[in-house]
């Protein structure tokens, strides 16, 4: 290895006993304000609709994140890259949770009722359409999926993050190539399973509406998030001494470029979605959006047209904000903040139609259930190195300079 470049063996990359007390308070927060959520949901009055909604709201949000990051870590063998070596370990850290998502998921099938109008058989038998969509939404099936996609993320992460740990231990170079190997197979049924997962868990809440181009506009906001996580894990990973001299600016102006190319893709993926619809103007199409631009959700439609696309487009145009980490860390923050209202907004107009603030319930259950996640990757990181220390480009990723 170059001596100029940094020693990674003498870098801090063992979380250690504070990854055990980070993942102690964040379980022991997440559960009690998931304590808090079923409460505040069961006394609202409507048999726990409030709640269950609220769940699935933030369930989807901590699994887009997890996705996001499995997604990153396909593509990186995939393309063969160089320059992610030293971050892409963390990003293995937060696909691990995959497994834990499976276990979390199970509220889902607890409030099926409550969430899905076509899982109640007296509806689908005076609902001409939801009887023709009945042989794909219905219950067996559906739970069936879960399993499938459940046992699909699992494999998967089994398959990049063992063999990346493995590599830790042995060196085998031969690993890096058999990851590069399954990466595009692997691709194909991510997308397949990313697709199908959003339509089940979200698209579903309102069985009348459809969208062919539902499934990228999920996996959009996913990609957003995880990498406005992967950003603002890095820099507080920094901030408490690990991985100072490995991980430079120039790993944050790539993890930058990578956010405001993502950013631009959302907004186009949600533009061509509502302008086809708008185009069209059939009313069970448009009436799905309707409802998100009537009784002050157009200022929730508002904030994701800004917040989402607009503001942080500007702030990241150019290269300095990229390079800079306290622009970038303040920009991957907020992303990480709307990521969460443009699931809300997918979400909750089915159940408070007129009603577009959010609900302590709304923010006690997100409180809970990023509690429970990070705590869970917290765990699953704490005897592992932050960095995968035996790649064989981890010479090339720890030189990365951008052109």
């Amino acid at each position: 290895m170059d001596t100029q470049l940094p020693d990674i063996f003498q870098e801090k990359r063992l979380l250690g006993e504070a990854g055990d007390t980070f993942w102690r308070r964040a379980l022991a927060v997440g559960l009690i304000a998931l304590a808090a959520s079923v409460a505040l949901g069961f006394a609202a009055g409507d048999h726990g609709r409030s709640f269950f909604f609220a769940y699935a709201v933030s369930f989807a949000y901590v699994l887009s994140l997890s996705l996001g990051a499995l997604f990153f870590v396909v593509l990186q063998h995939l393309t063969r890259a160089g320059w992610s070596v030293v971050v892409r370990r963390v990003a293995e850290g937060v696909a691990a949770t995959l497994p834990v998502l499976a276990l979390l998921f199970v509220p889902i099938l607890i409030g099926l009722h409550q969430l899905y109008h076509w899982s109640h058989a007296e509806a689908v038998a005076a609902d001409h359409l939801l009887h023709g969509k009945s042989p794909y939404l219905n219950v067996p099936f559906f739970v069936v999926r879960w399993v499938l996609y459940a046992v699909t993320w699992g494999l998967t992460v089994r398959a990049f993050v063992g063999r990346s740990l493995a590599q830790d231990a042995s060196g085998a170079p031969e690993l890096s190539l058999e990851m590069q190997k399954r990466a595009a197979p692997a691709m194909l049924l991510f997308g397949l399973t990313l697709t199908f997962a959003s339509i089940d868990l979200l698209m579903s809440l309102d069985a009348h509406w459809f969208s062919t181009i539902f499934g990228v506009y999920f996996f959009a906001g996913s990609v957003v998030g995880f990498f406005a996580l992967l950003a603002v894990l890095m820099l507080m990973l920094q901030r408490a001494g690990y991985l100072r001299h490995a991980v430079t600016v120039e790993h944050y102006h790539d993890i930058g470029k990578l956010l405001f190319a993502f950013i631009v893709f959302w907004a186009y993926i949600g533009f061509s979605q509502y302008m086809l619809y708008w185009y069209a103007n059939i009313p069970e199409e448009t009436g799905w959006f309707l409802r998100r631009q009537t009784n002050g959700w157009g200022w929730v439609s508002l904030l994701l047209l800004f917040g989402h696309f607009v503001l942080p487009f500007v702030a990241l145009l150019s290269r300095a904000p990229k390079r800079n980490r306290k622009v970038l860390g303040a920009v991957a923050a907020w992303m990480l903040v709307v990521h969460w209202v443009d699931l809300y907004w997918i979400a909750l107009p089915e159940l408070r139609p007129q009603d577009p603030l959010p609900h302590l319930v709304d923010l006690t259950t997100a409180v809970g259930l990023v509690g429970v996640w990070l705590a869970s990757a917290a765990f699953i990181m704490r005897k592992r190195s932050l960095v995968a220390e035996r790649d064989p480009r981890l010479a090339e990723s720890l030189g990365f300079e951008n052109a």
